[in-house]
């Protein structure tokens, strides 16, 4: 949300610096994410100055260039070579001298220096008003009038309009201040707590008088759950032209663009209360009628202001005449109903509709209109009078006219004020301060609560419909907090906890373990949005995937069905931008659907590794990531979880170009492998990626082994290596398996170290070297025992992979 300072000073009844605001609207929760300068004129009209043209005469290498001299009222005048058709001695005229920067309409900035043009040095610049920011035309020299003072600045004539602007990072929960108003009020209460005097926001006076009741507005609700209230007033003889300057620059400061007076008057009242308006041309309201319903059950197709013919639901709440629909209530307006500038009597509407049907109807027809944005947070029901006839007497003043009715207003079933009872006990405990019920009263009358009862132990308050988030003590505590500050909150000598086991403490514990292991190896933690975009996927997976409902965008319309996709989106990223050596981990869940209401989530742990695996260092040359690089993490990790005896086999998958997957028994635990260029050209990414992905469910259950320690043992260890020629097609994988099932316990690892292949070898034969180490905890092994060993090992592997040993 955005709030202009000028603005919002207009309601405040103390002087605020811009910063010492800042201050104040981030403590009350209000959070000032960014606070910038707006100027109608960029720049400012800043370093430029009204000068005299004395004289011209003609460019000699020139023919539509003219050589001019400029008073500038500081001294001698300067040489400018003009080439506006209409420059001419005696002018006032605005001048950019060397040094100052010009901010055009069109383009970029530009910074005045000394030049030479077809060989006659130039001192600066007579300005076009495009070339200032103050107009889009360049048919010559801005002209002012002849009374002017040569030397006066530019800024001091034009007066530009400028502005602080905040833009808040508003909470959900926080309809009450998505206005000045509430802003201001907000402002009011934390000076009142804070300077302990009664400060309350200035409002503009609402009273006026009934001109004639010449236009009366019958109005009917139908549909009383959609629309609680409904108040409107008749207007005529209004003129309908642009709305003066001061209007059109506030909107413009909080970044709305001025459409004519009595439109800009309905969003100046929005965003001044918070509560939205809509202006219907009442020549075009049949019988002067106005019925508040739901669409037909037979849908009818309406034309709203962008013309576009849109299909009704039957849910939508629209404003109808005695014939068709006007408008979408809350929404959108419609074509045909509209104010125009031939319109000159008008119907002015102030109401309140049900959040849950304008959000969706929001939604279902793509508007997200700042009004429906505000009714589909809540508005004050109670303040839908007073902002009529705020608006009306603003439109009376600018727009001319008469208010010609009576002010209509059908409210079938006034809501009370909610109550809520809050005992100051509670509020010590709930905060750890201890407010006295003179500070209490004074913050919540500051925001608009009203005291209904009062003892010793606490109060009720009615609830002011401002504030609908509002309905149990820890929202009471919450508004006092925040008016007198987290920071105000005293920190405690000695803090007493509880200690506990959380129930999910093993989950917590692995993934703690595992992270640490990780950034060890230098990877960095990241988070990816669970949302993401259909189209990476293809029909097949779509067919089971968890599709949104009312997706914010189009892009973001699908529940991530694998962690891949999303990753790719942040390695592109940083891969645009030059930084090419990624590795990344995340902990994530992907989600499936099997049928209607049918929904599983899944959590894994994912590694992401793309480039170099170090610097190149001038002893030390580049290593590329590779698919035996990965594996080896992924065994590393499975280690550290206590998972053992993983078999990894190949994997048939989609996003693969390459890939394995490790199953534990019958398990598969982890998959990983490159993925498949087809996928990563969508991302534009030219360079090989590789992908580990975890199954974090699967694993939990498998890691409840505890860690055992035990003396390192005393006798050494025997390596021998063996050779062996064997079928390409071999995997290194069915050596280990047979060696597994030989049960040779004093083999404590198996290691291949070397891969060759030659024609000497035969067709379709290669040579696997690999090590082999033994180990007898309790004696130191002979040759024979060994010797023993490695030839029922080469004997095994004779018979069951028909290798052949090399001497």
């Amino acid at each position: 949300m955005t709030i202009s300072y000028k603005w919002l000073k207009q309601y405040l009844p103390v002087e605020l610096e811009p910063e010492k605001l800042s201050e104040i609207l981030t403590s009350v929760g209000l959070e000032v994410e960014k606070m910038e300068v707006f100027e109608e004129v960029k720049g400012s009209l800043q370093g430029l100055l009204i000068g005299e043209v004395l004289e011209t005469e003609q460019h000699p290498n020139a023919d539509k260039l003219k050589l001019t001299k400029v008073n500038i009222g500081n001294g001698e005048p300067l040489h400018i070579v003009c080439g506006a058709p209409n420059v001419a001695a005696g002018q006032k005229v605005i001048v950019a001298p060397v040094g100052t920067t010009i901010y055009p309409a069109f383009g970029e900035p530009l910074t005045m220096k000394i030049a030479k043009i077809r060989g006659v040095e130039s001192q600066g610049m007579i300005c076009a008003e495009d070339e200032i920011g103050m107009g889009e035309s360049h048919d010559g020299i801005m002209i002012l009038p002849a009374a002017l003072t040569a030397g006066t600045k530019a800024a001091d004539y034009f007066k530009p309009y400028s502005d602080i602007v905040y833009h808040i990072g508003l909470t959900p929960n926080r309809m009450d201040a998505m206005s000045h108003w509430g802003v201001a009020r907000d402002v009011c209460a934390y000076l009142s707590h804070h300077e302990e005097k009664n400060i309350q926001p200035v409002y503009p006076s609402v009273d006026f008088v009934i001109d004639d009741q010449r236009m009366p507005v019958d109005v009917q609700i139908e549909n009383t759950a959609a629309c609680k209230r409904y108040s409107g007033i008749s207007m005529s003889g209004v003129e309908v032209k642009a709305a003066p300057a001061w209007l059109q620059q506030q909107l413009k400061a909080i970044g709305l663009r001025p459409i004519n007076n009595i439109v800009d008057i309905t969003n100046f009242i929005q965003h001044e209360t918070g509560q939205p308006l809509h202006a219907f041309d009442l020549d075009q309201v049949k019988e002067h009628k106005i019925i508040v319903k739901t669409a037909d059950e037979h849908a009818v197709f309406f034309t709203t202001l962008d013309k576009t013919e849109r299909k009704l639901h039957n849910e939508d709440l629209m404003i109808c005449d005695a014939n068709a629909p006007l408008c979408i209530a809350g929404v959108f307006g419609g074509l045909h109903s509209g104010v125009t500038s031939s319109t000159k009597n008008i119907f002015l509407e102030s109401a309140w509709f049900d959040p849950v049907f304008i959000r969706k109807t929001s939604f279902r027809h793509g508007l997200r209109t700042d009004a429906a944005t505000r009714f589909e947070k809540g508005t004050d029901i109670s303040k839908t009078v007073d902002v009529l006839k705020r608006a009306a007497l603003l439109i009376k003043e600018i727009a001319g006219g008469k208010i010609a009715s009576d002010i209509v207003d059908v409210y079938p079933a006034p809501a009370p004020k909610k109550q809520v009872q809050v005992q100051y006990d509670y509020l010590e405990n709930i905060s750890g301060k201890n407010y006295s019920p003179e500070v209490v009263k004074r913050i919540l009358s500051g925001l608009g609560f009203e005291i209904v009862n009062e003892d010793a132990g606490g109060l009720t308050l009615a609830v002011p419909f401002h504030k609908p988030d509002v309905s149990i003590p820890a929202d009471i505590a919450e508004e006092i907090l925040r008016i007198d500050g987290l920071d105000n909150i005293p920190i405690p000598a000695t803090i007493s906890i509880a200690p506990s086991v959380e129930a999910n403490q093993k989950e917590a514990l692995m993934k703690e373990k595992l992270s640490q292991m990780l950034t060890g190896l230098g990877f960095t933690e990241m988070l990816t949005n669970s949302i993401t975009n259909s189209a990476y996927y293809t029909e097949e997976t779509l067919a089971t995937s968890v599709k949104l409902l009312n997706n914010l965008s189009s892009e973001l319309d699908v529940l991530r069905p694998s962690m891949l996709h999303t990753a790719l989106e942040v390695l592109a990223f940083n891969l645009n931008r030059k930084n090419n050596r990624l590795k990344f981990f995340e902990f994530g869940k992907t989600y499936q659907t099997s049928g209607p209401g049918v929904y599983t989530e899944s959590n894994h742990l994912c590694l992401y590794i793309t480039g170099n695996l170090n610097d190149v260092q001038w002893n030390q040359p580049a290593k590329t990531a590779d698919l035996y690089y990965v594996k080896g993490i992924g065994s590393a990790l499975l280690e550290n979880t206590g998972i053992k005896n993983v078999v990894f086999e190949n994997a048939e998958h989609n996003i693969f170009h390459e890939g394995l997957v490790a199953s534990s028994g019958k398990q598969p635990v982890m998959e990983l492998g490159s993925v498949d260029p087809a996928l990563l050209q969508k991302f534009d990414i030219r360079q090989n990626v590789y992908f580990l992905d975890l199954y974090w469910d699967a694993i939990l259950p498998l890691t409840g082994e505890r860690v055992q320690y035990k003396e390192i043992g005393k006798y050494p260890r025997v390596e021998r290596d063996l050779a062996i020629a064997v079928s390409k097609s071999t995997k290194y994988i069915q050596i280990r398996e047979q060696l597994h099932k030989l049960q040779l316990h004093k083999l404590r690892e198996v290691k291949l170290f070397d891969v060759f292949e030659s024609e000497k070898l035969g067709a379709d034969k290669k040579s696997m070297a690999i090590n082999l180490t033994f180990m007898d905890e309790e004696k130191t092994l002979t040759d024979k025992e060994i010797d023993t060993w490695m030839k029922k090992i080469m004997t095994t592997l004779e018979k069951e992979l028909q290798a052949e040993i090399r001497k």
